[in-house]
């Protein structure tokens, strides 16, 4: 059985190693260079409230999520961009339903409407996760990033909360 909870201070060693597997990995974000725990302190201690991060695991950390601040436009108030990073040996093990779902219901109780994010075409195992969950594809980005030298696509993707 799966816990899923909020985030403490004392979580970020682990959030932090899994966010850099991800950067490793080269799947899930266009963050090339790994980042220090000063940087995830930061990062976790800036949040507005509205903006939850939440962890997944057992007696280990295994996976987190977070909603994320979509624009700065009052216009936006009610769209989180979200982010999911699992642990890479524990990737395509349900884990993401599980955490996607939590992180969905606290964007309802912290009054958005609307989740946004944005994948690599080839990220299947993502994608396959998101769809599954009632994403549906907006479109791609072409060369909307850098990775490594070279141009990456980006999809974007969005849900409806309401």
């Amino acid at each position: 059985m799966w816990i899923v909870r909020q985030a403490r201070e004392d979580d970020l060693l682990e959030i932090l190693d899994i966010y850099n597997q991800g950067i490793e990995d080269r799947i899930a974000t266009l963050e090339q260079d790994l980042k220090s725990i000063d940087y995830i302190k930061n990062w976790y201690r800036h949040r507005p409230d509205r903006y939850t991060v939440l962890v997944i695991g057992d007696e280990k950390i295994r996976g987190w999520a977070s909603l994320n601040p979509y624009s700065h436009r009052c216009a936006y108030d009610g769209v989180a961009d979200i982010s999911i990073y699992i642990e890479r040996s524990w990737r395509g093990k349900g884990l993401g339903s599980v955490l996607l779902s939590a992180l969905e219901e606290k964007a309802k109780e912290n009054g958005f409407y609307k989740l946004v994010l944005f994948t690599f075409p080839f990220n299947q195992i993502g994608q396959n996760l998101y769809r599954k969950m009632g994403f549906r594809e907006v479109g791609i980005f072409k060369n909307q990033g850098i990775l490594d030298g070279k141009f990456v696509d980006v999809m974007a993707m969005e849900k409806l909360l309401f």
